[in-house]
């Protein structure tokens, strides 16, 4: 197992030599870059459409649109889509989003938007991402060994944390010189073209049907459900930064720059951490879950006890590095454990069952900064992720000590 930095190169070289991940990995690189801009965009045009004084209920709800459905997706469609290869989820995904966030630009540069009509549409671009984010992992495990798989997820995971380096930036100046809505207009641009690049990805004969469903899989191996659990705790007590994080630029009467300015610290962390991933393949997984959940709440202190900008631009940037290997390490344990012909049920499935934590998280994010404000919920969620770390390592400190 490789640790220097020329192994890890190496291998990553080993991923993008494929050539059928040569053909599709520009696609993904190019609507994750699109994602990173929606980041700003999505919560920004829910602060700039919704009613006076409901603009942390309709960003929480735009927010949550824009992910919660996935679930939804991932349990009632597929009967469906169980036919469909790894490729043909990823572009189904990809046209769906394309279709529904071009309308959702039209509609915002019209000024024909409603709060309630721009949630709705939100909710209808992601009721396939449950399926398309399996897809593109499912696809990793297809087309590559083992021994490079941890590589490859971190590839895409690098692509996700860099988008959020150039993305928000982005994001924030477009907005600026225009609006919200043509900052969507691009990222719907971009999940058509990740669409189009998937129909070059060779056909390969249909997936066989699994023996099991996605849930009972994971119900019947006792490590990954552990890991759902603890990634969907993890990842509801980060969605109320989703809401607060916006909310509170706008209370220190910052603008939309502002906010890209710390979600770029952040994937600037966060694309370096990804790319560490494959270098700790050969630490003990449950370990470096517990290191990354703990070291996400320190990092998001600073944000909560104070206002001042640049020590929450320093932690944000720090949280991002710590966070980076998380979906990487993960996922590799999931395509090591699940059998081949269930993985993409078992992808998706992990999706529905953690995706509606973070949603969950960010709707309750809505009310819990009307109620006690931006900052304090910051805090919260700082302080009770630190806690969800300790516990695990508790608990994992006396499963040893049982056996």
């Amino acid at each position: 197992m490789p640790r220097s930095g020329k192994a890890g190169s190496l291998t990553y070289l080993a991923v993008v030599r494929r050539p059928a991940l040569r053909r599709i990995l520009p696609g993904m690189l190019v609507s994750a870059l699109g994602d990173g801009m929606s980041l700003v965009a999505v919560a920004w045009l829910a602060v700039r459409i919704a009613p006076p004084g409901q603009a942390g209920v309709w960003t929480g709800l735009a927010v949550a649109a824009y992910a919660l459905p996935a679930t939804l997706g991932a349990a009632l469609l597929a009967r469906p889509v169980r036919a469909l290869r790894a490729a043909q989820l990823v572009e189904a995904d990809a046209w769906l989003r394309a279709v529904t966030l071009g309308l959702v630009a039209f509609l915002a540069v019209s000024n024909q938007l409603s709060p309630l009509l721009y949630a709705g549409l939100l909710a209808l671009s992601s009721l396939l991402h449950a399926w398309g984010n399996a897809g593109a992992y499912t696809l990793i495990a297809e087309l590559l060994p083992e021994e490079d798989r941890l590589a490859g997820n971190a590839l895409l995971s690098t692509f996700t944390q860099a988008a959020i380096v150039v993305g928000p930036a982005l994001a924030g100046i477009l907005a600026a010189l225009t609006s919200p809505g043509w900052v969507i207009a691009v990222d719907a641009v971009t999940w058509a073209f990740l669409a189009v690049s998937s129909r070059t990805v060779p056909a390969g004969p249909p997936p066989p049907a699994p023996e099991t469903g996605g849930w009972r899989t994971i119900r019947d191996r006792p490590q990954l459900l552990g890991l759902v659990a603890v990634t969907a705790l993890f990842f509801f007590l980060y969605g109320p930064v989703e809401v607060a994080l916006p909310v509170h630029i706008a209370d220190l009467g910052g603008s939309a720059r502002l906010l890209g300015l710390f979600w770029t610290v952040f994937g600037v962390g966060a694309t370096i951490g990804a790319l560490s991933a494959a270098l700790l393949r050969s630490r003990p997984p449950w370990l470096v879950v517990i290191a990354i959940i703990i070291g996400w709440g320190a990092a998001l202190l600073p944000l909560g006890l104070t206002d001042a900008i640049l020590p929450g631009l320093i932690g944000l940037a720090v949280g991002g590095l710590i966070y980076g290997p998380f979906n990487a390490i993960v996922t590799a344990l999931f395509q090591r454990t699940a059998p081949p012909e269930s993985l993409s049920r078992v992808l998706a499935t992990r999706a529905a069952l953690t995706i509606p934590s973070a949603s969950i998280g960010t709707l309750l994010g809505g009310p819990l900064v009307t109620a006690i404000g931006a900052r304090p919920t910051m805090l919260a969620s700082a302080l009770l992720t630190i806690a969800l770390g300790l516990a695990v390592a508790a608990a994992l400190r006396a499963r040893t000590a049982a056996a």
